[in-house]
């Protein structure tokens, strides 16, 4: 019944916020949730049968840093493919002949070709699948920070060939307290991604993420976003014993999984005083068919902005 109740408040709100344009043949963007079959039900029930224990929860929190080590240790940069597709759906990131003037307020002023230059930065940069693709199509034109909770993955992007502290800067980071202020300063930032990252964080930590991008962002920054939408197909694969709470798994290597209804991003990010200018659900199907891949994948995907100071 909690689950219908969800559904329902989802199709009041499906119109509420703005959609953004479907940029793949065949993308659905909407603001409704997955309608389940009998069978799908069935499998989040059984979910439910056999849940993680609070003491192998806690643990997960605790070690979440030494899990994404041996991820990164495991896989290195051989996981994750590049993100080629973030300018064709975050216009924000492409180069302009002239973009804003660099806060005053970062601890060390950055110059990309001898032009001052807005900056960014990646929130859980992993390897630098996001980053080195904007560096590679020539997005120059702009300072990116990047940071993650993973010390290796950090590394890793510092040893790319094209990682260079004329543009860029990588540093390891926990978004989910006060040490990104040790690097960078309030009402620094022109954009901030977070892309499938928030999912990764325990959700009693969500509105503490939301806040500090808030602080760190100028009037009029934007917050790039995107991570697992509500019953995508990834969530409905979980077997009995890797729930930890609702919507909230563990994977198989300790690495954890949120699956995010539209209108909760939308409202997370809004009490923290974020404007909403798109959010929606995609509905995508990722086919391989010389591998025989025809996978429903669902995503949440958003852009907030921090308003003038004007605007207020």
């Amino acid at each position: 019944m909690a689950e219908a109740k969800d559904l329902d408040s989802t199709e009041r709100n499906a119109t509420r916020f703005p959609k953004q344009t479907a940029f793949n043949l065949g993308d659905v963007v909407t603001g409704n949730a997955k309608v389940l079959s009998e069978t799908e039900k069935e499998r989040l029930e059984q979910q439910n049968k056999r849940m993680v224990t609070p003491f192998q929860a806690q643990k997960l929190e605790q070690e979440a840093r030494k899990h994404w080590d041996l991820f990164y240790k495991r896989n290195e940069n051989r996981f994750f493919k590049d993100r080629h597709w973030t300018t064709r759906e975050f216009a924000e990131l492409l180069s302009s002949e002239s973009g804003p003037e660099a806060s005053e307020n970062v601890q060390e002023t950055k110059q990309v070709d001898s032009v001052e230059s807005k900056i960014m930065l990646e929130v859980g940069c992993g390897v630098g699948n996001l980053i080195f693709p904007l560096i590679e199509d020539g997005h120059r034109d702009y300072f990116i920070y990047a940071c993650d909770l993973s010390p290796r993955a950090v590394d890793l992007v510092r040893q790319h060939n094209l990682y260079d502290e004329r543009y860029m800067k990588a540093f390891p980071c926990d978004i989910t307290t006060e040490e990104v202020f040790t690097t960078l300063s309030e009402g620094c930032l022109d954009i901030v991604t977070l892309i499938f990252v928030l999912s990764a964080i325990h959700p009693e930590k969500f509105r503490s993420v939301a806040g500090t991008i808030y602080r760190l962002l100028k009037p009029g920054g934007v917050l790039l976003f995107r991570d697992y939408g509500l019953y995508d197909m990834a969530q409905l694969r979980f077997k009995p014993g890797h729930k930890i709470a609702e919507n909230f798994y563990m994977r198989q290597d300790g690495t954890r999984s949120y699956y995010f209804a539209e209108r909760e991003v939308a409202e997370l990010f809004q009490e923290v005083g974020f404007t909403v200018l798109v959010n929606s659900y995609i509905h995508r199907r990722t086919i391989n068919p010389k591998e025989n891949i025809d996978v429903p994948r669902i995503f949440v995907q958003g852009k907030f902005q921090k308003p003038n100071i004007s605007n207020i």
